[in-house]
């Protein structure tokens, strides 16, 4: 299955960001994690189909009312395992 690392920066912690993404990747029948870092960035690793993929990363180029995404970095997550669901991790 298709994986992305995303790396998010920006204000995008502290505005629901992790949860508004957990929802949305239920939406669209996306698997994989969210996590905020210490760094103030939000991380995830989502898999799916390819056209699930595109409307995540879209999503989180945007992302939730009150966040401002100032980059949106993706690199293939290749031999990830694969995912049941989509889950919240702790800080990293």
């Amino acid at each position: 299955m298709p994986s992305l690392r995303l790396q998010i920066t920006g204000r995008v912690q502290g505005v629901g960001f992790r949860h508004a993404m957990r929802q949305e990747a239920a939406r669209r029948g996306v698997r994989g994690w969210v996590r905020n870092r210490r760094d103030g960035s939000v991380e995830a690793l989502v898999q799916g189909e390819a056209g699930a993929l595109e409307a995540i990363v879209a999503w989180a180029r945007q992302g939730p009312a009150g966040a401002h995404v100032a980059a949106l970095r993706s690199a293939a997550a290749d031999g990830e395992p694969e995912q049941a669901g989509f889950e919240l991790r702790p800080t990293a």
